[in-house]
């Protein structure tokens, strides 16, 4: 396969995700972001324009990656580009679950291939939601966040008006 695609809500993206896209992009001719609403998690931090934005400030650098808005099953959009999707694991609970929607995405379009990168020891302790805790009592960032989209995340929080509820 010469295309993959990195999917999540990046509610923000964190460093963890953009080196799981960065070791895709070293790894496959593209790669595609899919930055998808997902309807079971709770209290979003940003509307899906705004993660768009952050994803692409956070890839800009990358000639070979490409982030889009999708609102669908990530096994259509991975078939609709013929790619295989790559997710990222910090533990054996995120392995079970990505080895689980991994068998259902392959039942959806057979032959549609999923690749499990273990998160780097760095960036195994965090998440998206341990972060938007940080953002909301204004913690520093730096050591979770892309440096490039540090700026807007804090605008987008003292605007408040640019936070979404998720509801």
């Amino acid at each position: 396969m010469k295309t993959a695609v990195c999917s999540g809500s990046f509610d923000p993206i964190t460093l963890g995700h953009l080196d799981i896209i960065r070791r895709a992009a070293n790894c496959f001719e593209k790669v595609y972001v899919c930055v998808s609403p997902n309807a079971e998690k709770r209290n979003q931090m940003f509307t899906p324009e705004q993660k768009l934005q952050l994803v692409q400030m956070a890839v800009v650098d990358l000639p070979n990656v490409e982030a889009e808005l999708w609102p669908g099953l990530l096994a259509d959009y991975a078939a609709e580009r013929d790619a295989v999707i790559v997710r990222g694991v910090r533990n054996m609970t995120d392995f079970d679950v990505e080895d689980q929607l991994a068998s259902i995405n392959a039942d959806i379009h057979p032959g549609l291939e999923t690749m499990l990168l273990p998160a780097n020891a760095e960036h195994r302790h965090f998440s998206s939601s341990m972060i938007r805790e940080m953002i909301r009592f204004h913690q520093p960032l730096e050591k979770y966040l892309p440096a490039a989209i540090v700026p807007l995340v804090r605008e987008l929080v003292d605007n408040q008006g640019g936070i979404h509820n998720g509801q």
